[in-house]
């Protein structure tokens, strides 16, 4: 007797088989649609799982948690892509994994109630004029570490508040780029911003 709790074998399309294989293929096309007929999906599963966990996300930490599900799919050479293996239609199992990258994130770097962004603080506090310009100066030492193209995508999408939409006609980069692309130099500021505090104080003469 078959469990009805799994979904039947022929539940994927073989549309949808056919994506899978291009984008593991490394067929930059299927990407784009990949992420284009799937994008809100694993933007709603991530919103769902934040609010489950009691977290309000605004849409640019939604977009970064989007970004990570991509990132994933992309990760040790399109892993999670190439284990699908149709016992379920692909919107569930992206939105599977959608749930555990977000559950990840929230229960590793979400503090009580809200992820901050990487140019801005999460609490909203009074901050005088030298402490204003010794933030900025910061956010700049971080930039410093990125390449050229990675510094003006942080800059135009967390510090200009640009969407993904204007980054790809500002840039030619094509949409779906953007996400993964933003993510690896989010990452690369963390552990710079990590080094930087773990690195021991100067001591005086």
């Amino acid at each position: 007797m078959s469990d009805p709790s799994q979904p039947p074998a022929a539940a994927v399309t073989a549309d949808d088989r056919r994506l899978v294989d291009a984008c593991v293929a490394g067929d930059a096309g299927a990407w784009e649609t990949l992420v284009d007929r799937f994008g809100r999906l694993l933007a709603h599963v991530a919103s769902r799982t934040a609010r489950q966990r009691g977290v309000t996300v605004a849409p640019p930490d939604r977009e970064d948690l989007v970004a990570e599900v991509l990132v994933e799919l992309l990760r040790n050479d399109a892993a999670a892509l190439r284990s699908f293996a149709g016992r379920s239609s692909l919107s569930t199992y992206l939105a599977v994994i959608a749930r555990r990258v977000t559950a990840r994130r929230l229960n590793t770097a979400l503090p009580a109630g809200h992820r901050p962004s990487v140019a801005a603080s999460s609490r909203p506090r009074p901050v005088d004029d030298e402490g204003r310009r010794a933030e900025r100066e910061h956010v700049e030492s971080l930039l410093a570490g990125l390449n050229d193209d990675e510094a003006r995508l942080v800059r135009l999408h967390h510090i200009e508040q640009r969407s993904y939409g204007e980054i790809s006609h500002l840039t030619g980069m094509p949409l779906g780029s953007i996400g993964p692309a933003l993510s690896r130099a989010r990452d690369k500021m963390r552990r710079a911003d990590a080094d930087h505090d773990e690195a021991p104080a100067p001591t005086g003469g």
